[in-house]
């Protein structure tokens, strides 16, 4: 990583030359190097350009996933939703588009996922569907689908609950609800809506996960009035909030081994939170951005690097324990949709320029 520039230090003299103070040894010789001998501290290198750059969305790109080859290929595949509705799967070897879908009726595509361990493939839409795709051995059939109750910005979420159960948190009723399904059945689990008191808006994001120490399915939830939420599905009910915004979370992403979350909002702050063994959250600090508007947070894998999409065109990047600023990057020519980051460390951001970067960024840390 580049280091920060350096800074020269300069002796007062009191009026001698620098090899007179040198002799009478009242400050060291490396305080007496003359301005004249100190070279000018080296500029940070640029920022790095993308690995390789994918093209043929014909509108913007809101949706992104990384999976393995479900379709007899035997390299990862990337998939990409457009604003037009239309699914892509993409070859990163190839660098081309392998398949179209075809099923939300022209509608933004607005959250991808691979169902573990085999080739399906959830689509949500504006069109109030996710659909459920099967990719195996070439094919690209709708052989299931939920009908969502309310359009919303809101995408959804899985948890794995078994080799052929899966838990699915999506934006429910009323506004204010999420509900839960058990997949593939699409049994109702339950349908968690806010306190009375509480009156955090539409819930904008969601994050289904489960402790180490539990099998107990959790909520994470982003609200509306900038609150962040922790749901106990089993007991249906609200273990914490915390508020962190002044305007609608737009991402949240949570590290389950640190108890450490983040999540981004339409302001220009991150707010970084924890998790204590009460399930009690709270916001450990804020991180100050340049410009208002985060569409997009993703913890890379090995829980190293973090990455924000911005509405500003940028992908910012930080240290995850620390947050230090590591790379700001500037490609895109419309503001920054979706990220997704490979198990490699790959990391592909989806833009309204229609364009997919992908990016290998700091590998070794």
């Amino acid at each position: 990583m580049p280091l920060a520039p350096g800074t020269s230090h300069t002796s007062d003299f009191a009026g001698r030359s620098w090899s007179e103070a040198w002799t009478e040894g009242r400050d060291t010789p490396g305080d007496c190097i003359p301005p004249s001998m100190v070279a000018p501290p080296s500029p940070p290198p640029p920022p790095p350009d993308p690995q390789f750059v994918l093209r043929g969305s014909r509108s913007a790109v809101h949706a992104l996933h990384f999976c393995g080859g479900a379709q007899g290929q035997g390299h990862p595949l990337l998939l990409s939703g457009s604003l037009h509705g239309l699914v892509h799967i993409w070859s990163l070897q190839t660098r081309r588009v392998l398949a179209t879908l075809d099923g939300h009726a022209g509608k933004c595509v607005t959250w991808l996922q691979t169902l573990p361990p085999g080739p399906q493939l959830l689509s949500q839409g504006r069109d109030l569907r996710v659909h459920v795709w099967d990719l195996a051995e070439g094919r690209n059939a709708i052989v299931d689908s939920v009908c969502l109750e309310s359009v919303g910005f809101c995408r959804g979420s899985v948890l794995a609950c078994g080799p052929q159960r899966w838990m699915l948190a999506m934006p429910g009723k009323g506004g204010d609800e999420v509900q839960i399904l058990e997949m593939p059945s699409k049994t109702s689990v339950c349908s968690l809506k806010p306190e009375a008191e509480a009156r955090p808006g539409m819930p904008m994001c969601l994050q289904l996960w489960q402790a180490d120490s539990s099998p107990l399915p959790l909520l994470l939830a982003g609200y509306e009035d900038g609150s962040v939420a922790l749901w106990d599905v089993s007991a249906r009910k609200v273990c914490s909030r915390v508020a962190c915004h002044e305007e609608p979370v737009m991402g949240l992403d949570f590290d389950s081994q640190k108890a450490r979350g983040v999540s981004g909002s339409a302001e220009k702050a991150l707010a970084v939170w924890s998790l204590d063994e009460q399930r009690a959250l709270q916001v450990h600090g804020t991180h100050q951005l340049t410009n208002p508007g985060v569409a997009d947070v993703r913890i890379r894998p090995d829980r190293r690097l973090l990455a924000t999409a911005g509405w500003d065109h940028r992908i910012r990047v930080f240290h995850w324990r620390t947050m230090k600023p590591l790379a700001v990057l500037a490609f895109h020519s419309a503001a920054v949709h979706c990220l997704a980051f490979a198990t490699d460390g790959l990391l592909a951001a989806g833009s309204g320029d229609q364009r997919i970067s992908v990016w290998s960024l700091y590998p070794r840390m």
